[in-house]
């Protein structure tokens, strides 16, 4: 298969975002629990504006790290992966199902209670973390896996992006909502107008997320709606959007990402933190991302082929389908941001973000040791195969 240099410029740029963001958070969890602890937590709850630094990172610096989500959409919708139903039909398939099943686990846990609004939490997957783990495998994992996973963590964002929209907004106020999307409004007319200047788009994008800010919407959704109203042309090195695109990766990968992780991961371990893994929420987060996500991602996939809307590439089989089904359940940055959304009560918050933690690094292990023992035997069998 062939892979384009696009795509492993991408790679790249996730798994050292990956490798990045668990040294991040090592680095949060020992100084949030060490002698500094009171001193180093005071950094993210510093005020600047009238609202602390970790308000700001949440939702000023992500809204960015959005519009960068949004632009790869909107080259895989265009010319990606996802260009047409035949390439996304698996994969999308397949993100459906890691996000029905999480989300089904966690609501029969917390239906009715006042945590059922975590039921988006386990619904994400980390695609720097995920593809971060991947990559350990080295030369073995074959392209189409790598493919697959990406597609099906960009699906899952949208599907994370839409979560976020409808369920998690707030109390609306359509005069803020009605001038933000009037600005939109106003991007696609200078889109359809050809107006390939970045300076406009960038400016009025500002505008936009303050007014979104003040709607009840969460601000971050303006990122990708200013992807998609920011030209893409061809796609080419030339275009309005591969520039912004290509100009925000390394701001993105070493700078917002690992800022988020460290003002969200500067938690508090206490002694008895394991009681912190037996509420009916937290054991909705664990089932859903450890368990829910390799079901639903597995299951959906072999309905989809079994029924012949889309078939498995010819280098893929179902054991590395389910292996990499497990990296789904990396949820981390995403599932953070979602439980910021999803809880007011700073003990929910930070039990769910101990259980994301503790989830996400067991869905690696069993994702990482699967497809290391999977994919052995696969290159032994094609050496037997030879001889």
């Amino acid at each position: 298969m062939k892979i384009t240099k696009l795509f492993k410029d991408f790679l790249e740029s996730e798994k050292i975002g990956g490798f990045l963001l668990i040294l991040c958070t090592i680095i949060s969890l020992i100084f949030a629990n060490s002698i500094f602890s009171s001193e180093y937590i005071h950094i993210w709850h510093n005020d600047i504006g009238g609202k602390p630094l970790e308000y700001w990172i949440n939702d000023g610096l992500m809204a960015i790290f959005f519009l960068l989500i949004g632009l790869e959409l909107e080259r895989e919708i265009y010319i990606g992966e996802l260009s047409n139903f035949k390439k996304a039909s698996l994969p999308i398939f397949a993100a459906i199902g890691g996000m029905i099943v999480p989300a089904a686990l966690y609501l029969f846990l917390n239906y009715g209670t006042e945590t059922q609004s975590g039921a988006g939490i386990p619904m994400a997957t980390d695609i720097a973390f995920a593809l971060g783990i991947l990559s350990l495998l080295g030369n073995k994992v074959p392209t189409s896996l790598k493919v697959f996973l990406t597609a099906l963590a960009v699906i899952d964002d949208l599907g994370a992006i839409l979560v976020i929209a409808i369920f998690y907004t707030k109390d609306l106020d359509f005069f803020n909502l009605s001038i933000a999307l009037g600005i939109f409004g106003f991007l696609l007319i200078l889109n359809r107008l050809k107006v390939r200047n970045l300076i406009p788009y960038l400016v009025l994008g500002v505008f936009m997320w303050y007014f979104m800010l003040n709607s009840g919407v969460h601000a971050t959704i303006t990122g990708v709606l200013l992807a998609f109203a920011i030209p893409f042309g061809n796609g080419d090195k030339k275009s309005t959007s591969y520039l912004l695109q290509n100009a925000l990766h390394k701001p993105v990968t070493w700078i917002i990402l690992p800022l988020f992780a460290l003002a969200n991961t500067a938690i508090t371990i206490n002694s008895d933190w394991h009681y912190a893994l037996t509420h009916h929420y937290t054991i909705g987060i664990a089932l859903g991302l450890i368990v829910g996500k390799p079901i639903g991602i597995s299951l959906f996939s072999y309905l989809s082929v079994k029924n012949k809307f889309c078939k498995l590439p010819e280098d893929l089989n179902w054991k590395t389908i389910i292996g990499v089904s497990f990296l789904g359940g990396i949820g981390f940055t995403m599932s953070i941001f979602i439980t910021l959304l999803a809880f007011s009560d700073s003990e929910h918050i930070t039990n769910s973000k101990i259980m994301i933690l503790v989830s996400s690094i067991i869905a690696a292990l069993i994702g990482l040791l699967y497809l290391k023992s999977t994919l052995k035997k696969d290159c032994l069998e094609d050496v037997l195969n030879d001889d």
